[in-house]
């Protein structure tokens, strides 16, 4: 399907949509939001362009491997609940990164959506890397079931590998 609808995920409370063209401005207000940016871009500023280009990105990455950056929104789709993604990671394999909308913190919307992306597409020797000073991210990993195997630098400070252990 164009721009991967196909991938389309959900749980009991949210879905998980490929992000597409349309989605630009939401995917800017979240992603240009401070806090939102501290861990998932080492606090730097995205710009417009930036965001094109992750969408682009995005649609390749779905169209080759099936997997990229898929926007959570409410079962009901209306509300955004954040963003979450799937990338190669060096020579790891894969990571799952996600920026829940600030929101939405503390109410298992990360959990809920990265364990249906983990379940979709990391299976047992599935990846992670989380900045250790990213509490909530170190939990919601363990949450998953995942455990820390390695610690390697990070551009701010040391990253901590998961994976899950089944």
């Amino acid at each position: 399907m164009p721009g991967g609808r196909g991938h389309v995920l959900a749980t009991k409370r949210l879905v998980l949509c490929p992000v597409t063209t349309d989605d630009h401005a939401a995917l800017l207000a979240l992603w240009t939001m401070a806090q939102v940016r501290r861990f998932l871009f080492d606090g730097a500023f995205v710009s417009a362009a930036e965001i094109t280009a992750a969408i682009e990105d995005s649609a390749r990455g779905f169209a080759a491997a099936g997997y990229a950056l898929w926007l959570i929104r409410d079962r009901d789709g209306t509300e955004l609940a954040g963003a979450i993604g799937l990338r190669p990671l060096e020579n790891l394999g894969l990571e799952v990164y996600y920026s829940p909308a600030p929101g939405r913190w503390g109410n298992g919307f990360a959990t809920k959506a990265a364990r249906a992306v983990v379940e979709y597409g990391l299976g047992p020797l599935g990846l992670a890397e989380v900045d250790e000073g990213n509490a909530a991210s170190v939990a919601v990993i363990r949450r998953l079931g995942m455990t820390s195997f390695e610690a390697v630098p990070g551009l701010l400070g040391p990253m901590t590998c998961y994976r899950i252990t089944r």
